[in-house]
């Protein structure tokens, strides 16, 4: 277990959790506000976690999506991180989560144990994060988190415009 909160464990992906995230990356809101990554059995799955999360904790120290369940049932619910971008100049936070588990406060949850852990961690100073800007739950999220937008970017592979959100650490 990486970090605990009242309600969700946070720990780091594992190959068996391809049907979670074959689940998740075929959800309305990621494919509407993250995009198709293609995902669409366990093999694919397998393949995007061990090329992405499980990738960037042993390129980057331990940074990466966590998979966030929920204490009570052991439930997963999304997945929430710290993503250290070649094209950004801030670590940013990352989060997504099933739609029948949005609304319920547990993205902001997630979000903060990982900025704080960030911060103890990882010696952070500052924190960004990125979104569409029709992510109206994103926004909110970012903004309840202190993040405040700075300026829109233009974000390669597809030279999307998002905006950009972030905040200096205590």
């Amino acid at each position: 277990m990486l970090l605990e909160t009242p309600r969700l464990r946070l720990r780091r992906f594992t190959l068996e959790d391809a049907p979670f995230v074959v689940a998740l990356l075929n959800s309305p809101g990621w494919l509407a506000f993250i995009g198709d990554r293609g995902v669409r059995d366990a093999d694919g799955a397998r393949r995007y976690l061990a090329a992405g999360p499980i990738a960037s904790y042993a390129q980057h120290d331990g940074l990466g999506l966590y998979h966030v369940a929920r204490r009570a049932d052991d439930l997963p619910v999304g997945m929430c991180g710290l993503l250290r971008r070649d094209t950004l100049p801030d670590v940013d936070v990352g989060f997504a989560f099933l739609p029948e588990h949005c609304g319920q406060g547990y993205a902001g949850e997630a979000a903060e144990a990982v900025i704080a852990h960030g911060r103890r961690a990882f010696g952070l100073r500052r924190i960004a994060g990125i979104t569409m800007r029709e992510n109206a739950g994103s926004i909110r999220v970012l903004e309840k988190l202190g993040l405040r937008f700075e300026r829109e970017i233009v974000m390669p592979p597809k030279q999307e415009t998002l905006s950009y959100y972030a905040r200096a650490l205590d």
